[in-house]
């Protein structure tokens, strides 16, 4: 559908307006506002994210292809609010203590929201007890936890435990991820699984709740 490769397009080139205009198009066109998150927006935020990696977009270009998300999310949320979706599961993320590292978070964090997760975002060197803190405020369905940082990785362990300490650990399902972060290490950690990129983790967040 010709559609989708223009908002496509347009995203990949950080076109807030375009974007907006395009996904209500879409809408009017017969495209449920599931269809566009789940094989538009998300397949372009996973392109996005992948050229990150590779150093062929820098961080101003994956601003502003966060911005044409959100644009995009903004001309969406009516519909969702008129089909009674529910927000969920609720996701309580952050970048780990001692890491600053926040635009891969940032590229997670808006996957999630507009596959019509509730996002709380930390942000960066969060410690332990932070987020024990958190997981105790929000009870959150999911905790998000990234290590950019292979010094920084000891932190996961670290605040797995401390949930353990206060007897929350059963209350919540924890995921990690960081480019030093791999799946045996996060099941060695006690984690409940290891997302690799922004599309891994919608994907793999629909399948632990």
């Amino acid at each position: 559908m010709q559609i989708k490769h223009e908002i496509t397009n347009a995203l990949l080139e950080g076109k807030a307006s375009e974007v907006k205009t395009l996904v209500e198009v879409a809408v009017q066109l017969g495209l449920s506002p599931t269809e566009v998150v789940d094989s538009v927006m998300l397949p372009a935020m996973e392109i996005i994210g992948e050229k990150f990696k590779q150093n062929r977009l820098y961080i101003p270009d994956v601003l502003m292809a966060s911005r044409a998300m959100q644009a995009g999310l903004y001309a969406l949320e009516p519909f969702f609010k008129s089909s009674s979706q529910v927000l969920k599961p609720r996701v309580v993320i952050g970048t780990v203590a001692g890491d600053l590292h926040d635009i891969g978070k940032r590229l997670v964090i808006m996957s999630l929201q507009a596959a019509g997760m509730e996002v709380i975002d930390l942000g960066i060197d969060i410690s332990p007890e932070t987020f024990v803190q958190a997981v105790k405020e929000y009870e959150p369905d999911i905790l998000g936890m990234s290590a950019l940082l292979t010094m920084t990785m000891p932190a996961l362990a670290e605040t797995i435990q401390a949930l353990h300490a206060h007897c929350l650990r059963d209350k919540v399902k924890v995921i990690v991820g960081g480019s030093p972060v791999t799946n045996d290490y996060a099941l060695e950690i006690g984690a409940d699984g290891y997302a690799g990129c922004a599309y891994d983790a919608v994907n793999l967040i629909k399948m632990l709740v």
